[in-house]
């Protein structure tokens, strides 16, 4: 017997499609990047075709933004690529905003001063080269948080679900850095914007392979935020590398309120979802009363990104597993790079969530 699929409403910002990196320099190769408008496309028509309704996303005010991220990281990000231009650097080859220098501890005694030269200031936020800024991205990522933002609303007012269909991602973005791909942390800044809605006690499992190094971040001394993630071993070689352990638990008054599950590479869905179950265990034993999802699909076999093997069942046993704690969700899209399944897999489990 066929069950009907409760809509879920769908949050998209226009500007999303507008952020263009054109490319990753990564090991100093240019390579053409993963990380394209077409996925916005490609799962809002996904999306739409599967019944689900797409809303407008509402402007938002900067008040939550800047509770998550500094106002440094946020200035830079609005003017980097007005300030790229006006200083000439797309004449000279570069054509994107991209770090070459960055700053070591040891470049940065007491006495460092802010560099003068933008291509030097942008190591400053940057913390990898493949992260790259042009004309657009700015909107985009700006886009991307309002869309998180009028999820939240949607759940407030009354939605068991929401998803937020948010590109750029968000989850490597700490508080005053961006990299892998992410500018600003959109599942942290639904995570704060929840905690003003009335919700003591918040939490976000992040499906994404890779660790959310930066939503980890600025939860890690907060206990009433959880960090819940399931990824692949940062120590088998993967990004982030430096962060990502299971013995990473938080500090402070955060103590506890961190749980990671790496797993091995080529993990499939009965090791992934058993890490599923763990990170909903930790949300039962948190006492949330709302919940984060950050979405990423390219733990699934088939992307270019993956180095797990979790097939679309996977997707939508994980889905149901987040929908047994019976939280209000906002959903917010992280990564998943394959296009001819991405929107198939979102769907699947957003499907199995409702």
């Amino acid at each position: 017997m066929l069950h009907a699929v409760t809509p879920c409403p769908v949050v998209v910002h226009p500007d999303c499609v507008r952020h263009d990196p054109a490319a990753e320099i990564w090991l100093g190769v240019r390579m053409p990047g993963t990380e394209v408008a077409a996925r916005v496309t490609v799962l809002e028509a996904a999306l739409t075709g599967a019944g689900h309704p797409v809303l407008p996303a509402r402007a938002h005010d900067d008040a939550v933004l800047r509770e998550v991220h500094g106002d440094a990281l946020v200035g830079f990000l609005r003017t980097a690529w007005e300030g790229w231009v006006a200083a000439g650097y797309p004449d000279l080859g570069p054509d994107r905003v991209v770090p070459y220098l960055f700053p070591h501890p040891e470049m940065s005694p007491p006495y460092a001063r802010t560099p003068t030269a933008l291509h030097a200031r942008t190591g400053g936020f940057c913390y990898d080269t493949m992260t790259l800024l042009g004309p657009g991205s700015w909107e985009a990522i700006r886009g991307a948080v309002d869309a998180a933002l009028t999820a939240v609303d949607v759940v407030q007012a009354g939605a068991p679900l929401a998803y937020a269909l948010t590109r750029p991602p968000g989850h490597h973005a700490t508080r005053e850095a961006y990299g892998g791909s992410c500018y600003l942390n959109n599942a942290a800044v639904a995570a704060q914007a929840l905690r003003h809605a009335g919700h003591e006690r918040v939490a976000i499992v992040d499906l994404d392979a890779h660790h959310g190094n930066g939503t980890q971040a600025i939860f890690y001394e907060r206990p009433d935020v959880l960090y819940a993630s399931l990824h692949v071993d940062p120590g088998a070689g993967w990004f982030p590398h430096f962060v990502g352990f299971a013995d990473e638990t938080g500090t402070g008054a955060g103590t506890g309120a961190n749980r990671n599950v790496p797993l091995a590479p080529g993990t499939a869905d009965p090791g992934w979802l058993a890490g599923v179950r763990a990170c909903a265990a930790a949300v039962s034993a948190h006492g949330a009363s709302a919940l984060v999802v950050s979405l990423g699909v390219d733990a699934a076999a088939d992307d270019p990104e993956s180095p797990l093997q979790v097939t679309r069942d996977g997707y939508a046993a994980a889905g149901r597993l987040l929908a047994e704690l019976a939280l209000p969700t906002v959903a917010v899209q992280e990564g998943g790079y394959h296009l001819p399944t991405l929107g198939d897999l979102v769907t699947a489990t957003l499907h199995a969530m409702g």
